[in-house]
């Protein structure tokens, strides 16, 4: 059971992990103009495992059970392995308010397989929520108009869909390994994982490995490695430790708003009045969706 405290601690750090995965979007748009998207992705990784090999000592007494290694090379496998390489192809056909309206979708991916997977029940108070917020996102897309920097749209919204089903499967496993591994030990392994796992698309033929590096881009790169593969990982985990799969996950649908807003912010995009009333749809379902009833059941 988790206290009044613990659990207003652990929703601190998943509306902070949202905050910073929403940024993420907008700084990899930024960084694909200055480096090839394998190379943003490694070098995000590498970055994160430098980090994390510093404070390696304090992180290694885990409670550690046989047959663990499967699902810890899985989570890895699914995130950040194969979820950021869909990603980083969609955020080359769509644009970052479709690919956030997507996101959307997670939480009820996640609310069924943990449904299956974890014994956990599904209110209707939490499916209403969902429902609403799905509903908001997607008028956040349908909103917002078409651009140079989304030739197809449709491709890429799919390929963002197959990344929600990938971060689905590390969320789910990820809430079984909670219970014996720190957050912080979960999170580097995830860094370990991912640079192992992108160091030999360095040298594929369509990786276009840079010549000179741009200021812009540097920062970009070790922004998204300290700030988001560390800090939102982090957070986010020790979250979801906190709190039970699907009122976690359905922190995710804020990430269509956080990236519109961030997107006025930084990139000078400007929202219309549907999408400031699809923002407060998506705030409510997120809102709704935290049943109370099963706050105290993890």
């Amino acid at each position: 059971m988790v206290g009044f405290e613990g659990k207003g601690k652990a929703l601190a750090a998943l509306l902070a992990a949202v905050i910073l995965w929403a940024s993420s979007f907008i700084v990899l748009k930024i960084a694909f103009t200055h480096f090839d998207p394998m190379v943003v992705i490694f070098g995000r990784m590498f970055i994160a495992s430098l980090c994390f090999l510093l404070v390696f000592r304090s992180l290694r007494h885990i409670n550690y059970q046989p047959g663990d290694w499967k699902l810890l090379l899985f989570m890895g496998f699914c995130e950040p392995g194969l979820y950021f390489i869909f990603e980083a192809m969609a955020l080359t056909y769509t644009d970052a308010s479709q690919a956030g309206m997507i996101c959307a979708l997670l939480p009820l991916l996640v609310a069924v397989a943990a449904r299956f997977t974890l014994g956990e029940r599904i209110s209707r108070r939490t499916l209403s929520g969902f429902s609403l917020a799905v509903v908001g996102a997607v008028l956040l897309s349908v909103a917002a108009s078409s651009t140079a920097t989304a030739p197809n749209p449709l491709l890429g919204n799919f390929l963002e869909f197959m990344a929600m089903i990938c971060a689905a499967g590390y969320m789910v496993t990820l809430k079984s390994l909670t219970p014996r591994y720190n957050p912080w030990f979960l999170t580097m392994i995830q860094a370990f994982i991912g640079s192992l796992f992108y160091f030999p698309l360095l040298f594929l033929p369509t990786t276009n490995l840079p010549t000179e590096f741009s200021t812009t881009g540097v920062i970009s790169v070790v922004y998204l490695g300290i700030f988001v593969t560390i800090g939102a990982y982090g957070l986010y985990n020790y979250g979801m430790s906190k709190t039970p799969t699907s009122q976690a996950s359905a922190f995710v649908n804020l990430i269509p708003v956080l990236t519109l807003l961030f997107g006025w912010m930084f990139l000078n995009e400007r929202l219309n009045w549907v999408q400031y009333a699809a923002s407060a749809i998506v705030i409510a379902g997120v809102y709704i969706s935290q049943d109370k009833k099963t706050a105290h059941q993890t």
